[in-house]
């Protein structure tokens, strides 16, 4: 699994796709590719005496190249990053930062595509692929990619609790100075903490509770477990942004509801 780590800390898994996943994802898109290029060419052939050898030569170079290069480009730059093949096998192309790819990378795999995999019948890019960890194929070398499984599980809102032992604390804690940044990192760990090692797992909440005892008054009673404590901090802050806003809306529905009855902003 791939580890992207923002400005602020947070850590955005990204799975990198498997050979095998990648590789099938390919061939369909060349069996895509091969059908529409033999359909134009027998949808022109079909019309004959229509353009002398010359021309009619030129057009078929043109309309292969639109569809080995243009159309492959054209698409995942629209759909940043999918085609055929990849949506059939739930994958996508991202950039090595974990963005969506634009027209430039796009066109950079377009074109080493050619070489890669039509003109080598594929040998290169299966070859590349093979020694390195993300499957990338020489394309995404050049262009700064890698495909990622795009069928993510289902988001599951992180669910943590005071709990009733802490309940008296949490009611008289000042918690209003913890940092954004901190709060996200703390709940990052408590929703992958149970995928860790026990060592890490340990050496981290102690870590975290450690940095967020110095934004919270009073500290909760001693001998409570640092993932106890950081999950009632991070329950309890969450709790008391949802009633601050909903406060909030509250009185401005009460400030729009005066404003009526006075008259105020009618036509």
């Amino acid at each position: 699994m791939s580890a992207i780590i923002t400005g602020e800390a947070v850590v955005l898994e990204l799975r990198p796709a498997s050979f095998a996943a990648r590789s099938l994802g390919s061939a369909i898109d060349v069996l895509v590719t091969v059908v529409l290029a033999v359909g134009a060419i027998f949808v022109m052939g079909a019309v004959p005496g229509l353009l002398d050898g010359a021309a009619a030569r030129a057009v078929v170079l043109v309309t292969l190249v639109g569809i080995v290069v243009a159309l492959p480009v054209a698409v995942e730059t629209v759909t940043r990053g999918k085609s055929v093949g990849k949506l059939v096998m739930g994958l996508r192309i991202v950039r090595d930062d974990g963005g969506s790819i634009r027209f430039r990378q796009a066109l950079v795999r377009g074109l080493l595509a050619v070489f890669e995999i039509y003109m080598s019948l594929g040998s290169v890019a299966f070859l590349v692929c093979l020694f390195n960890d993300k499957s990338k194929r020489l394309g995404d070398m050049m262009a700064g990619t890698y495909a990622i499984r795009d069928r993510a599980p289902k988001y599951q809102p992180l669910q943590v609790h005071t709990v009733p032992a802490l309940a008296p604390w949490a009611q008289l804690a000042d918690i209003g100075r913890l940092p954004d940044p901190l709060a996200r990192r703390i709940s990052v760990f408590l929703r992958q903490g149970a995928r860790m090692a026990e060592s890490s797992r340990s050496s981290m909440g102690l870590a975290l509770a450690d940095e967020a005892a110095a934004f919270v008054a009073p500290l909760p009673p001693a001998g409570t477990p640092p993932e106890v404590f950081l999950a009632a901090l991070i329950s309890e802050r969450r709790d008391r942004e949802f009633a601050r806003l909903t406060a909030g809306e509250a009185q401005a529905a009460q400030l729009r509801t005066r404003l009526n009855a006075h008259g105020v902003g009618s036509k």
